[in-house]
């Protein structure tokens, strides 16, 4: 993989929420979003009927602001696209963490000052 571009897709969304449930029932209740709250996290997670995945986040989080959405690319390697990322200017804002039986997650900044996001599931 080293010498091959990263091809990723979007594999998770985050919205930045102060109120997560409300935000959450704002969404199932515009677009028909299936929710499921995690409350010791303060998180909801969404699922659309398209498939599409995600998550309402609390933006008192360093990583989160109220303006930002936070788009995850899928990877097979976390750690080598890390890697990659920081070799071409990029810099890492969250290391990488798990989230347990799920997969591994990081945040990055471009050099534009960009955020995103990073996931590589333990399924796939």
């Amino acid at each position: 993989m080293a010498n091959e571009t990263p091809k990723p897709t979007i594999a998770h969304i985050e919205i930045p929420a102060e109120h997560v449930r409300e935000t959450g029932t704002f969404y199932q209740d515009v677009f028909g979003w299936k929710l499921a709250v995690n409350e010791e996290h303060n998180y909801i997670t969404f699922q659309t009927d398209g498939g599409l995945r995600g998550g309402f986040a609390d933006p008192s989080e360093p990583a989160y602001k109220p303006d930002r959405l936070l788009v995850y690319l899928a990877t097979d390697d976390i750690d080598a696209s890390l890697a990659t990322i920081e070799a071409h200017g990029g810099t890492i804002v969250h290391s990488k963490a798990e989230i347990p039986g799920v997969g591994v997650w990081a945040i990055f900044a471009d050099p534009a000052g960009n955020h995103l996001g990073l996931f590589t599931p333990y399924n796939r």
